[in-house]
C-alpha cells in the first residue's frame, strides 16, 4: 500500500468519525421537549424516572431546575414519542451514513 492510499483511508475514517459525532449531536438536541409548562430532555433516565413515579399528579424539576407539577401519565406519553421518533431517525441516518461509507 502507498502512502498516499494510507492518507485517503485515514481521511475516511476521519470524515466518518465527524459524521458520526455531528448525528449525536443533532439527535441529541431534538430529544429536547417542552410539555405541561417545562423544558424536558427525553432520555433513558427520565423515562425510566417518570416509569418510578408512583402518583400521577407530581412535581419535578425541569431541565432548568424549575419546579413544575405535571400529568406524570401524559408527560410520560409525550417523552417515550419523542424518544422513539429520534432514535429511529438516528437509527436511520446512521445506516445511510454506514452504507455510504
Amino acid at each position: 500500500m502507498d502512502v498516499s492510499q494510507l492518507i485517503k483511508d485515514s481521511k475516511a475514517r476521519f470524515n466518518h468519525t465527524s459524521q458520526k459525532i455531528l448525528l449525536k449531536e443533532k439527535y441529541n438536541a431534538k430529544l429536547v421537549f417542552a410539555d405541561q409548562g417545562g423544558l424536558w430532555k427525553a432520555t433513558p433516565e427520565f423515562l425510566s424516572f417518570l416509569s418510578s413515579i408512583i402518583p400521577n399528579k407530581t412535581v419535578i424539576c425541569d431541565l432548568y431546575d424549575n419546579p413544575i407539577e405535571v400529568d406524570k401519565e401524559s408527560l410520560s406519553e409525550k417523552a417515550f414519542s419523542v424518544y422513539n421518533t429520534v432514535m429511529y431517525d438516528w437509527l436511520h441516518e446512521t445506516k445511510l451514513l454506514e452504507n455510504n461509507r
